[in-house]
């Protein structure tokens, strides 16, 4: 019998491993999606940066001009949907 109980501590001990390789590809799926998604992992969680973010660019910066003309642009978008909304309340 002690034969037998040898085997089942190497299988269990295979099987362990097997798992864990599971588990590290798991969390590494787990982490690229959240990355993709733009979430942070939880706290508690010490986990590598992944490769993306390694990767990651310096936030371009948009001249005066740039942002004066996205924001008359993003004025001009939202003076035409309240005027559409108060158009169809009104129409109600």
């Amino acid at each position: 019998m002690p034969r037998t109980r040898a085997v089942d501590h190497d299988l269990l001990e295979a099987a362990l491993e097997g798992l864990e390789l599971q588990k590290q590809r798991i969390e590494e799926q787990i982490r690229e999606v959240r990355g993709r998604l733009g979430q942070r992992a939880p706290r508690g969680t010490a986990s590598a940066p992944s490769p993306a973010a390694a990767k990651k660019r310096p936030r371009r910066k948009l001249s005066e001009q740039a942002r004066k003309r996205i924001a008359a642009a993003q004025k001009k978008r939202w003076a035409a949907f309240r005027k559409k909304a108060a158009g169809t309340a009104a129409g109600s």
